[in-house]
């Protein structure tokens, strides 16, 4: 009986540190400044030392383009930073349209990097002209919520991109670079600016 309930113990030992080891990611955010075969080297925005990122042989690579309040039409799946405003609206700061491929990523509302800020990523249900802005209705796995996006709101969409894009001087972001258990770091998905965008 020891035996077995040691085993039990052990299996869960292991099923626990293996989704400890997949939730540990960390953000990528700045300047490639070289690439040595399958791992480019980005130098970060601000402080800090050059990072080195493994990129998986299948690696997602996504640009990121200057887009308009025009292209954000019914039924577009987009990714919105947002502040909660008083009346339960979302006031977006941040609005990312999603790559048809991308339809679903991270879909639902939660808190966002910003200090007191939400992200939401959902489908546009309903977009109309308001007082402060365009306001948006948008619907998500289990609710809705309704932006306002004003004329400081910035907005980006991503395009399919390829792997040529990865090379040095292109500003980049990886939202979630995989920590491996020797402190290595893979990645295989990256957003990539083009033009003047830098992605964050």
């Amino acid at each position: 009986m020891i035996r077995i309930l040691t085993g039990a113990v052990i299996a869960a030992a292991l099923v626990v540190t293996s989704v400890q080891a997949q939730q540990k990611t960390v953000r990528v955010v700045g300047t490639i400044v070289g690439v040595d075969g399958p791992t480019i080297v980005v130098k970060p925005r601000g402080k800090g030392d050059e990072q080195r990122v493994v990129l998986t042989d299948k690696v997602g690579v996504f640009g990121v383009i200057p887009a308009t309040i025009a292209d954000i039409k019914p039924g577009a799946f987009i990714g919105v930073g947002a502040m909660p405003q008083a009346d339960g609206s979302q006031k977006a700061l941040r609005v990312m349209i999603f790559a048809e491929v991308q339809r679903g990523t991270g879909e639902g509302h939660r808190p966002w990097s910003r200090p007191g800020s939400t992200m939401t990523n959902a489908t546009v249900d309903t977009t109309v002209a308001g007082v402060d802005g365009q306001v948006l209705r948008v619907t998500y796995k289990g609710g809705e919520q309704r932006i306002i996006i004003g004329p400081d709101s910035t907005i980006n969409a991503y395009v399919v991109g390829d792997r040529s894009e990865l090379k040095p001087g292109a500003n980049i972001a990886i939202n979630a670079a995989e920590v491996k258990a020797d402190g290595s770091l893979s990645a295989s998905r990256v957003n990539v600016g083009r033009g003047n965008v830098i992605p964050d």
